[in-house]
Order: structure tokens, then C-alpha cells, then sequence
């Protein structure tokens, strides 16, 4: 496995939770110092996004990009995937597609999370789930391009109220024939919804795509109550080879937000 730290550049996220906030090029800097292999970034947009300067920072630091989020969509822009009106889900489609683009070329995911909205506010279910099938689907054809899965995220209950839990998103994806999508297992949110993380990962098996390493209390792991050696133990079992990313609140301080998420990775992956 694999480690990866948050950068974030979206100003009106700003005390959320990422590590760092202050730009890819310091950013970079921070974590090679501090040993992670890899970054995860938060654009305002793909627009936004110097690709060509993150292609440069990434190889001076010796760092990959692990994956890229579209949380943005909704956090700055009040896009979502799902919204009953149809013009707002064709802008969410741009928006997010051009993420999966910038991502690609990266080498790299893109992550829906907080796009994908929820049922109510006019719509049932089934039709928000409809809606949420078909920009999967859009979404995951445009990652196969560059050779990389699209990234699903289930969330706690508070962020949505389509799928809270691993199996129910996994089941989805299935009835949905969704190729190419991958469950982002974010440990948190697991910690809120789960009855056991462990047993919910060795469900998911070869769905888990990405990892997000928080504690149950969204702080750097170890730093809550969240009991990483079972957890750890599924992740083994499935043969889970990829990135154990810190998208965590900067407490106290980015950087010692940072320096125990590394202490905790160390701990658990050398085992």
C-alpha cells in the first residue's frame, strides 16, 4: 500500500477536510518532505488547474497524483449530478468531466462524492438513481480512456441519502452494469455507517479503489478511536494495493496533521 496526502485549492473549503491549502507547489514540497508517495487534489475547476505545473512539482518531488476530487461541483458551483433540473445535471456533467480529464492525463481517478447529490426536492429515488447510473456511466467511459477507474464514494448519512454503505453502493453498481467505477471506502464515513469496516471491505473485495485514511473523528489516524489492525488485516485479505490517503482536517496544524498520518501508515503497512 501506498501513502497520499490532501491538497486542497478551493478557498471556500477552506478549515474542511484536507491537509494542505496552500497551493500544489508548496503542497508538494510539504509531503515529499515528509515521505508520502502521492497527492490528492481538490480543484476549484479543471480549468483552474495548471496540469503542465503539476506534471513538473510531481516529478521534482518524485510524487504521483493518487487521485483528483469534484467536491468543488458542489461546494463552490452548487452542482449536483442528480438535480431535477436538467440544465443544472448537464452543467455537473461538464464539470465533473473535465475533472476526469485533467485526472486522466494525471494518471489518475477523479472521485464523486458530494456531486452525487440526494433524492427529495421534487425527484424520487429511483429517478435521482437513474440520474446518478447515467453520469457514472458517462463519467467511467471518459477514465477508461486514460486507463484509469472512476471513483464512487458512499458517504455518511448527513451528506447524502443515497448510499451510506459499501454493499448497498457495490449492489448498485452491479444492477446498474457499471463498468470501470470503483468504491472510494472513506473510513470515516465507514465509521459512522459500517457495523464492521473490516467485514464491509472484505464485501467489497475487488471493488475498494481508493482508501481514505481518516479517523473515526476525521483527524489523522490514530488520533480517534477507529481500530486500524482488523481493518488492516481486510484490506490484506482482498490484496488492496493502493493508496491509503489522509483527507483529514488540519488539526492542530497541517503539517502535524500530516507527520501523524505518516507515523500511523508506517505503523499499520510494516506490520
Amino acid at each position: 500500500m501506498r501513502s497520499a496526502v490532501t491538497i486542497s485549492l478551493v478557498p471556500e473549503a477552506r478549515g474542511g477536510p484536507f491537509v494542505f491549502w496552500d497551493g500544489i507547489a508548496a503542497g508538494c514540497a510539504n509531503a515529499a518532505s515528509l515521505g508520502f508517495d502521492a497527492i490528492e487534489i481538490y480543484p476549484s475547476s479543471a480549468e483552474e488547474l495548471d496540469v503542465g505545473d503539476i506534471v513538473h512539482r510531481l516529478a521534482a518531488h518524485g510524487l504521483r497524483c493518487a487521485a483528483m476530487g469534484t467536491g468543488a461541483g458542489w461546494v463552490k458551483h452548487r452542482l449536483r449530478l442528480t438535480d431535477p433540473d436538467a440544465d443544472l445535471r448537464r452543467k455537473a456533467l461538464g464539470f465533473a468531466t473535465r475533472i476526469v480529464e485533467a485526472a486522466g492525463t494525471l494518471g489518475a481517478p477523479a472521485i464523486v462524492g458530494s456531486m452525487q447529490g440526494r433524492s427529495g426536492d421534487g425527484a424520487t429515488r429511483e429517478q435521482t438513481l437513474g440520474w446518478l447510473a447515467e453520469a457514472l456511466a458517462a463519467l467511467a467511459e471518459g477514465a477508461a480512456r486514460h486507463g484509469v477507474p472512476l471513483l464512487y464514494e458512499p458517504l455518511n448519512r448527513d451528506d447524502t441519502n443515497l448510499f451510506n454503505r459499501q454493499a448497498e453502493a457495490a449492489e448498485f453498481l452491479g444492477a446498474m452494469g457499471l463498468g470501470n467505477v470503483m468504491l472510494l471506502c472513506d473510513l470515516f464515513h465507514m465509521s459512522i455507517e459500517e457495523a464492521d469496516i473490516a467485514d464491509a471491505l472484505r464485501a467489497a473485495g475487488p471493488l475498494v479503489g481508493h482508501v481514505h485514511f481518516a479517523d473515526s473523528n476525521r483527524l489523522a489516524m490514530g488520533w480517534g478511536n477507529t481500530d486500524m489492525a482488523p481493518i488492516m488485516a481486510a484490506l490484506r485479505e482482498i490484496g488492496y494495493a493502493g493508496y491509503l490517503s489522509a483527507e483529514i482536517l488540519p488539526l492542530p496544524d497541517s503539517v502535524s496533521a500530516a507527520r501523524q498520518t505518516m507515523l500511523s501508515f508506517r505503523r499499520w503497512t510494516t506490520v
